[in-house]
């Protein structure tokens, strides 16, 4: 294994609480149930991934109230309440970065699927997103994890080797589309879990 020199952090849900739940839940009335069959056939994971490569968020909001015009109220709500959707730093992940970043040892890049509408509302609410070397968007490059050409786009635009490289995202199959392109991998689930699967990469913090 090579040494470790570049660290690829993915954001929402790592660095970044965000869920649509924040909004949802009260027009529900707390009824879960109803509310995930709203994300599961109405305002989908899927469909919101369209946005996240770049589809503009007013067409995407026009085309669902097309589809479903008797829902039309709860999915201007989407983009229209985006930034209540997002809940906060994930602290004790931030201060896993932050310490990574003072050792001055390892480049730090993030590369996150977000719309580049939204995502300069995120810039100014979260200082540390300006801690990075850089920030791979999806939506500005009008395509999104998990296919390689995002992947690749980072390694080169930061001259990373990719054997060299350890990529840390909640979804595990971004980070599987990530080991695919050559790079380390790292299934985030808490801050906790995390800083004992960095020691496994000599990384001790």
């Amino acid at each position: 294994m090579k040494d470790i020199n570049t660290i690829i952090f993915d954001l929402g849900g790592v660095l970044i609480d965000w869920s649509p739940e924040y909004v949802y839940l009260d027009e529900f009335n707390g009824d879960r149930e109803q509310m995930q069959w709203f994300f599961d056939t109405i305002c989908t994971f899927e469909w919101n991934e369209n946005q996240d490569a770049g589809y503009p968020l007013q067409q995407a909001t026009e085309d669902r109230v097309a589809l479903f015009p008797e829902h039309e109220k709860l999915i201007r709500m989407y983009y229209g309440r985006w930034e209540e959707m997002l809940g906060g730093p994930i602290k004790e992940t931030v201060s896993v970065l932050e310490t990574l970043i003072n050792r001055k040892a390892y480049k730090t890049v993030a590369l996150t699927n977000w719309s580049h509408e939204t995502f300069p509302i995120a810039l100014q609410r979260f200082d540390f997103l300006h801690w990075f070397e850089g920030i791979v968007v999806s939506g500005e490059e009008k395509t999104r994890k998990p296919y390689p050409e995002i992947y690749q786009t980072t390694l080169n635009r930061f001259h990373i080797e990719a054997q060299s490289a350890i990529f840390i995202d909640d979804n595990l199959r971004n980070v599987e589309a990530a080991r695919d392109q050559g790079i380390n991998g790292i299934h985030f689930k808490d801050a906790h879990q995390l800083t004992k699967a960095l020691g496994g990469y000599n990384i001790h913090l």
